[in-house]
C-alpha cells in the first residue's frame, strides 16, 4: 500500500520527541501519521483525570474530534515512592509550577531527591496510550516500567523535550533512559516497547476500519 494511501492517524501532541516516540509505536502499521502542525488543528484538555490513562483519553478523544480522524495520545510521569504525598507522577510535568523551563524542572527535582540515598532513589515510568475516532475512544493501556534511579546531578548542556529520562539513570548500564539502546530497553521490559506491542497488536487483530 502506499503511505498516502493508508488510514491517517493524527499524533496528539506538538512535543517533536513524542511525535517520534509515537512513530514507533506505530511503525510497520498501514497508518500514515499526521503531525497537528499538518493538520492545521490544535485542542484544548483539561489533563485533571485521576490516572494517566484517564488524562490519556481525553487527549486522544479531544485531539480525534479537532482533526475529524483517528488520533494517538499518551500520559506519563515519574513514580518515586520515597517522595510519597510530595510526588504525584500524574504531575511530572507541573510539578515545579508555571513558566519554568525543562532545565529548571531537572534541577528542582534533583532538590527534591537531595536527601535520599541508594534505593530511596529508585523511580519508574508510568505512561498510558489511547486511541480515538472522531471523537469515540478505541482502545487505552497503561503500564508501569522499569525501575532506574534518579541520578544526583544532571548532565550540562541542553535539556531536551522528554527532560525526565536525562536523570532517570539505570546502574547496571551506566546510562540514562534516553541513552538506552533498543536491546537494552528490551532486558529491562520497557513500558514504551511494550505499549508498542499492545498498540500494533490491537491495530493489527481488533481495530476495523471506519466507513468514512
Amino acid at each position: 500500500m502506499n503511505v498516502m494511501d493508508a488510514l491517517p492517524i493524527l499524533l496528539a501532541t506538538g512535543n517533536g520527541d513524542k511525535q517520534n516516540a509515537f512513530r514507533t509505536l506505530l511503525d510497520s502499521l498501514a497508518l500514515r501519521c499526521v503531525t497537528s502542525a499538518e493538520a492545521g488543528v490544535t485542542a484544548s484538555t483539561q489533563e485533571d483525570g485521576e490516572t494517566h490513562e484517564a488524562i490519556a483519553q481525553e487527549k486522544a478523544i479531544e485531539w480525534s474530534k479537532a482533526g475529524s480522524m483517528l488520533a494517538i495520545a499518551s500520559d506519563g510521569g515519574l513514580v518515586i515512592p520515597a517522595l510519597g504525598p510530595a510526588w504525584e507522577s500524574r504531575h511530572t510535568r507541573r510539578f515545579a509550577g508555571p513558566g519554568v523551563d525543562d532545565a529548571q524542572r531537572v534541577d528542582r527535582l534533583l532538590e527534591l531527591m537531595e536527601p535520599f540515598i541508594g534505593t530511596d532513589r529508585n523511580a519508574s515510568w508510568a505512561e498510558a496510550v489511547a486511541v480515538a475516532h472522531k471523537g469515540r475512544l478505541l482502545a487505552s493501556w497503561e503500564l508501569v516500567g522499569a525501575t532506574g534511579m534518579i541520578a544526583e546531578t544532571r548532565e550540562p548542556g541542553p535539556v531536551p523535550e522528554f527532560w525526565a529520562f536525562t536523570v532517570w539513570t539505570f546502574p547496571q548500564y551506566g546510562k540514562t533512559y534516553n541513552q538506552l539502546t533498543p536491546d537494552e530497553l528490551a532486558s529491562l521490559n520497557d513500558h514504551w516497547t511494550r505499549l508498542g506491542q499492545l498498540v500494533r497488536r490491537f491495530f493489527q487483530s481488533i481495530f476495523v476500519p471506519p466507513v468514512e
